[in-house]
């Protein structure tokens, strides 16, 4: 590639995608004055099945597909992902390159404009809460059993339409997208002792080919080393749990005074149990010894929804 030829930035089509990679952009555009980039959207096949829960239909796969096969084709030469919905293990093909610093990891709450909860415990009784996750149902569930949890899928617009028009009472949307949507103002943000986040939330995943050096290298001018080292330490607690899109876990590491402290809950998908554990992570096996941690007094229809169970 020659100096003037632009580098070629995949990226799912969504509103927020295309936010993450103006992001991405600009990040390598102050790190490599001069640099040029040419975005290279894409639908993803999760975009376009909206009627289903993706474990039904191919699981977190359906998010990468369309860019894991532009990249391993060469005609991107990098690709960005909400690092939330990407696959525990990857091909060996790829590498992620660099992460950019975190963004808010909380979930905001977003009810219907004639309501004014301002947390689960101010919601009505039998409120609908519409959502696709396991993690935020259960969660949901098991501080308020009478909720109902009905499926909602799509893009951030389309959720907090189906709030708006009331096919749902209220959401749940991560912080970080309504923020990087210029939505800051949208819903209440909740505690993460409230609502426990998902492994990777609010962090920005950018991966390249694992033998092209040359991007390779550009890319680690941007990689932010304490996100790399939380949202590494979430992802390696996931594979030792065997954890995936069908999986009620949540998980959440953060720096505290020096040390890098792992937080994870694992829950029934109805909410009725759950566990909670952390470890300070001073060495490469701490996320196993939780997620071991967290196995061992599960019951078995718990264990059963995590394959290192």
């Amino acid at each position: 590639m020659s100096d003037t030829t632009p580098l070629r930035l995949g990226t799912r089509a969504s509103p927020l995608a295309l936010a993450q990679a103006e992001l991405t952009v600009t990040a390598l555009t102050a790190a490599h004055p001069g640099i040029a980039v040419t975005l290279v959207p894409m639908t993803a096949t999760g975009d376009r099945i909206q009627d289903r829960a993706l474990a039904e239909v191919g699981g977190k796969a359906l998010w990468t597909r369309e860019l894991d096969a532009a990249l391993g084709e060469g005609r991107i030469d990098f690709a960005v992902h909400s690092l939330k919905d990407v696959e525990t293990l990857r091909p060996a093909a790829f590498r992620l390159a660099a992460l950019l610093p975190r963004a808010d990891v909380r979930d905001r709450l977003v009810v219907r404009p004639d309501w004014a909860a301002t947390s689960i415990a101010e919601l009505p009784g039998g409120a609908r809460v519409g959502t696709s996750s396991p993690r935020r149902a259960a969660q949901l569930k098991s501080r308020r059993p009478d909720l109902v949890t009905p499926l909602l899928r799509g893009n951030v617009q389309t959720r907090l339409a189906r709030v708006a028009d009331g096919t749902v009472d209220a959401t749940l949307l991560a912080a970080a997208g309504l923020d990087r949507l210029g939505m800051g103002d949208v819903g209440q943000s909740l505690s993460i002792a409230e609502i426990l986040p998902a492994a990777s939330q609010g962090a920005i995943g950018i991966e390249c080919r694992a033998d092209d050096a040359a991007t390779g290298a550009l890319l680690a001018a941007i990689d932010h080393g304490p996100t790399r080292a939380a949202v590494m330490a979430e992802r390696a607690l996931l594979a030792a749990l065997g954890g995936d899109c069908r999986s009620p876990v949540a998980a959440h590491a953060r720096p505290y005074q020096g040390q890098l402290h792992l937080s994870a809950a694992i829950y029934a998908s109805d909410g009725s149990w759950f566990t909670v554990g952390s470890i300070v992570v001073t060495s490469a096996s701490a996320p196993s010894e939780l997620a071991a941690q967290l196995l061992e007094d599960a019951p078995d229809a718990v264990r059963a929804l995590f394959s290192g169970g």
